[in-house]
């Protein structure tokens, strides 16, 4: 069976039967269990708070097809401390945490301390700088701002744009610059036209995918509560837009997934 690798998926948060969040190790085991009858082979978990941070490296030390990241998302820049760093610094030296992710800027949501937001992005770029990790960025409505800090301030790390959301001409820009871009279920959608444009003009040499589960079901099980096994539908959506096979989208992503995480 042709593998794939699920790279952003937030399975800590698991799914009860009624689609409602379930944090339970019963839940998750049905994830990866539905994911691995799906060709699904390894799956990564992005930490958003500090709450997250623990559960995230206990589910990756216990599951061997499990990886973590350790991060701050941006609406929760306010959070961070040095006890938040020290703890993510502690965490970060199990070999099964692979990224300092999702960390970024978003700018939806509220607007009122994207200063905060900036000086937290900045820090968690050093801190993966001196961990020698990769970092995967959440960029929300925040493109040039995200661009300009990493540019500035990413001195060694690989970089990746999860569930990228430019233009064509901003994703030229980032893969310019040697980082990675992440596509999911909105390339499924029938009105994604930038997305769809970004899946055929994009280097697969560069290009990676995932699901964010539990959201942004793609098609045809949008509406419902997203998971790993999904991914697959991403990766046959990206295939019929390129005119390739679904083997070749596979084995192209797995081992961009690979070598970008050290998986």
């Amino acid at each position: 069976m042709t593998k794939l690798i699920d790279t952003h998926a937030h399975i800590n948060f698991g799914l009860s039967e009624n689609g409602e969040i379930d944090y339970s190790d019963n839940e998750v085991e049905k994830i990866l269990l539905k994911m691995k009858e799906n060709g699904v082979e390894k799956v990564l978990i992005p930490a958003v708070d500090v709450r997250t941070l623990e559960r995230i490296a206990e589910l990756a030390e216990k599951y061997e097809n499990v990886f973590g990241m350790v991060g701050i998302f941006p609406t929760e820049a306010k959070t961070y401390s040095e006890e938040v760093e020290a703890k993510m610094l502690e965490l970060a030296k199990s070999k099964n945490i692979k990224a300092v992710g999702e960390i970024g800027l978003d700018y939806y949501w509220d607007k009122t301390f994207c200063d905060i937001q900036k000086e937290v992005f900045i820090k968690q770029i050093k801190l993966a700088n001196s961990l020698g990790l990769p970092i995967v960025v959440h960029d929300r409505e925040a493109h040039k701002d995200c661009f300009d800090i990493l540019k500035e301030h990413n001195k060694n790390s690989k970089v990746l744009f999860h569930c990228f959301s430019g233009s064509v001409e901003f994703m030229r820009e980032c893969v310019k610059e040697g980082w990675y871009i992440a596509l999911g279920g909105v390339v499924t959608f029938k009105n994604a036209i930038k997305m769809k444009e970004i899946a055929q003009e994009m280097p697969l040499e560069k290009l990676l995918l995932e699901t964010d589960s539990p959201y942004l079901t793609p098609v045809p099980f949008r509406g419902k509560p997203n998971q790993p096994a999904y991914v697959k539908y991403v990766a046959e959506e990206i295939a019929k837009l390129r005119d390739v096979s679904y083997e070749e989208i596979a084995e192209i992503t797995t081992k961009n997934a690979e070598e970008f995480f050290g998986i």
